[in-house]
């Protein structure tokens, strides 16, 4: 089925983005968001949100295209579509926000520890920069809901120790994501962009036998929710 003339890509703002994503996406919590967008149909019914945020890693945002381009990155940090949704839904979703994005670079990561391989940004042209790198991020006793960045932000081991106690704090490897990265700029600048690059282009990953390899957001989703991991 064709999207065109039956659904519409529009920004959405801040609040509806994170009422919509806390309540639907897998992860079901807030995240930076500089930009949000929606596909609706002629009813203004919301199939499916993606945002666009600023990343809060200092690190991630210099280590895409070095520093002097670190002020023009954003990161696609959710993406959900609804899952009775056409099954080219979420690609047509961000090719069109990624057109109404004021900031040249987008990275993106497909979640390995729940089946994710990224196909949507397959789909949609993004470049492949293979597995993001290993980290230790702590979990607090009494705060193993929360994400690190809340309560740990900028902190080094020993600051986390100290504020929360060497027995409160345990370190978990963090899984291992299928890192993603989009030039959205015309070509001469998108050719300037991609010699920039400190990140190796890679072939693009494939599932195993579960994931089929056309399985899009939707697909994932309604997979995992099956085997109730969410």
């Amino acid at each position: 089925m064709s999207l065109l003339g039956e659904y519409e890509v529009k920004r959405i703002d801040y609040a509806l983005a994170m009422k919509i994503v806390t309540e639907r996406h897998y992860l079901h919590r807030t995240c930076p968001c500089s930009m949000a967008f929606c596909l609706c149909d002629k009813n203004n019914d919301v199939g499916g949100v993606v945002t666009y945020g600023v990343p809060c890693s200092s690190t991630l945002l210099k280590g895409i295209c070095g520093p002097e381009e670190a002020h023009n990155v954003y990161e696609l940090n959710r993406l959900w579509i609804h899952q009775d949704m056409p099954r080219n839904a979420a690609s047509y979703l961000v090719a069109h926000s990624l057109k109404m994005l004021d900031k040249e670079i987008v990275v993106s990561f497909a979640d390995s520890s729940v089946g994710h391989v990224g196909y949507v940004y397959q789909a949609t042209n993004f470049l492949y920069c293979g597995l993001s790198a290993r980290f230790l991020d702590p979990k607090v006793k009494g705060m193993e809901g929360k994400h690190h960045a809340t309560f740990a932000h900028g902190m080094t081991m020993a600051q986390v120790i100290e504020t929360y106690g060497e027995d409160a704090v345990e370190w978990v490897e963090r899984p291992r994501k299928h890192r993603y990265v989009y030039f959205n700029a015309p070509k001469k600048r998108r050719k300037a962009l991609r010699r920039k690059l400190l990140y190796e282009v890679l072939p693009y990953p494939k599932g195993d036998s579960i994931h089929a390899e056309d399985m899009d957001v939707r697909d994932q989703e309604r997979y995992h929710e099956q085997l109730s991991i969410f």
